[in-house]
């Protein structure tokens, strides 16, 4: 690695390109070259142009840009409207959650199908998930309310049914606030 410093004038070996030292990591560089561009590269991949002659850069965007690595960096910020996290979909049909289930009775499979949404439920309150989607099926219902009794027993949590184009009418869309607790 060669000792860059911020300002030192450099060329790159595999090329004519020419320009500044705008930062300086382990490993790397910033330039800015004659022509207006930032690159990153390889600090292998750069020479020191010691005593060469003028570089025409611009010299208003050369004190802008050195400016630009010394303010503190702020994260852009993304606009609310049309972000859209996918939600979480945990599927209780029996068959997509056992291989057999000859040995069980409907008590059982209930039993197991709650048992998998409660520990899906808690895993994304924990991981603080927005949205999660339970995919119950139709039939006589009975899941559905069960299912509904589970949410109902944790606070912060609101529930309607899931989007009628993506998944039908056997599925449940849970929003997890930020007062969602365990």
């Amino acid at each position: 690695m060669r000792g860059f410093k911020v300002g030192d004038r450099v060329q790159l070996l595999d090329e004519l390109t020419q320009g500044v030292v705008l930062r300086v990591w382990p490993g790397k560089v910033r330039i800015l070259t004659a022509e207006g561009f930032e690159l990153e590269v390889d600090s292998d991949a750069v020479v020191a142009q010691p005593g060469a002659g003028e570089i025409p850069l611009d010299q208003a965007a050369l004190a802008a840009a050195l400016a630009a690595e010394h303010q503190p960096t702020k994260k852009p910020q993304s606009p609310r409207r049309g972000r859209t996290v996918p939600p979480m979909e945990v599927d209780l049909h029996i068959d997509k959650l056992l291989d057999d289930t000859r040995a069980m009775s409907a008590h059982d499979i209930l039993d197991y199908q709650l048992r998998t949404a409660r520990g899906q439920l808690e895993f994304a309150i924990r991981k603080r998930l927005q949205r999660l989607v339970f995919i119950h099926g139709v039939g006589e219902g009975v899941l559905r309310e069960e299912l509904y009794t589970l949410i109902r027993r944790y606070p912060g949590l609101r529930y309607q049914d899931a989007d009628y184009r993506t998944y039908g009418m056997g599925a449940t869309e849970v929003y997890i606030t930020q007062e969602a607790r365990l």
